[in-house]
């Protein structure tokens, strides 16, 4: 190689990065002893932001585009300049590429429970998961708060602190929340941007900026799960009569329709002639006797749950000692003939007075 090819191999070089891997935030550029030449032509790429560093400080920021690094606005960083050092240059200097694109599906999700205080349920355990995206909007903020003198850094070296900052203000978005578990499905979009306005300032600290939170679900235990389900099917039955009426009906049906049943079909003939004769009997008077006077006629037949499960009927005097005992309070559902479906006690106007 000629002293001219030499002279011309210092003083042109071209500086770009691509990202292969899809999850790199920031990139070194290798360069032999950072030695950046006199006249470099520097290519940022669109999503990309390039940091000039000079001698360890932060000099120039560059936008995408194509720049050329040339005395008139950066030190003259060659070889040439250091000819009496032995073409070692004592100017060191290096460029930083940053990604600016969004890093999106960013997975995130409560690890243990979330107690809230639902405005139906009462006291009730919640889970949550769903995505976020994020983006980088300080290139130099990000470099010194977080990358420092790697020469490499990905997004994945920062998910769990970003993961656990969306989950603490998800947990405060929950237990701030004025609407019930009934109708959080509606309500995610509105969640999630609750979310996204508490945790922001605490992604700009890192010259972040969080873009997207996606609530994929909210879910509560499966007890809870189970006591919704059997409050549905209570409520789709509705009276319990007619209930065993229709079984006593499709029971006949089925038996006419397979007549070769034998002993199957006349038990079940049977079971459904039996329940729909105890729904239409009523009780047997109790027997009276000299020595003893029958016991008054309730006047009340509430029903309430406790746990998942149906007790009663009792009497509005038996109520208010289960309230006093603590077994009922003032979000048991209660019911009796005549009410459309179960309801609170602190609701029914007619218990107003068994609670404070």
């Amino acid at each position: 190689m000629s002293f001219r090819e030499f002279v011309a191999g210092e003083l042109i070089d071209i500086i770009e990065w691509i990202d292969e891997t899809g999850d790199t935030m920031v990139s070194r550029f290798a360069r032999p002893k950072n030695e950046i030449k006199n006249g470099a032509q520097l290519i940022v790429r669109p999503g990309q932001m390039a940091l000039f560093v000079d001698q360890g400080k932060i000099a120039d920021v560059f936008q995408p585009g194509r720049h050329e690094l040339v005395t008139a606005n950066l030190p003259l960083l060659s070889t040439l300049r250091g000819w009496k050092y032995g073409f070692q240059s004592p100017f060191k200097a290096e460029i930083i590429f940053v990604n600016t694109k969004q890093f999106t599906n960013r997975k995130w999700g409560t690890g243990n429970p979330v107690i809230v205080r639902d405005p139906e349920l009462g006291p009730v355990r919640l889970r949550a998961f769903g995505t976020f995206a994020v983006r980088v909007t300080d290139p130099a903020r990000l470099v010194r708060e977080l990358v420092g003198t790697n020469s490499v850094f990905l997004i994945d070296e920062i998910s769990d602190q970003l993961r656990d900052l969306v989950v603490a203000k998800l947990s405060g978005a929950l237990a701030d929340g004025d609407f019930s578990v009934y109708d959080l499905a509606k309500n995610y979009t509105a969640l999630g941007g609750r979310v996204l306005e508490r945790v922001a300032p605490q992604f700009q600290q890192y010259g972040l900026e969080i873009t997207q939170i996606v609530v994929e679900n909210v879910s509560v235990p499966a007890e809870v799960e189970a006591a919704i389900d059997q409050r549905s099917k209570m409520r789709v039955l509705g009276d319990l009569d007619a209930y065993a009426k229709l079984q006593s009906a499709d029971a006949l049906r089925d038996a006419a329709r397979n007549p070769s049943g034998g002993a199957s079909a006349g038990v079940g003939i049977g079971m459904g002639a039996a329940m729909a004769q105890r729904a239409m009997t009523p009780p047997p008077a109790l027997p009276l006797t000299p020595a003893s006077e029958p016991p008054p006629i309730p006047q009340d037949a509430w029903y309430y749950v406790v746990a998942g499960e149906r007790r009663g009927p009792v009497d509005r005097s038996t109520l208010t000692q289960q309230t006093k005992a603590g077994t009922v309070t003032a979000q048991t559902l209660v019911w009796k003939q005549g009410m459309a479906e179960w309801t609170q006690l602190a609701k029914v106007t007619e218990l107003s007075g068994i609670v404070g």
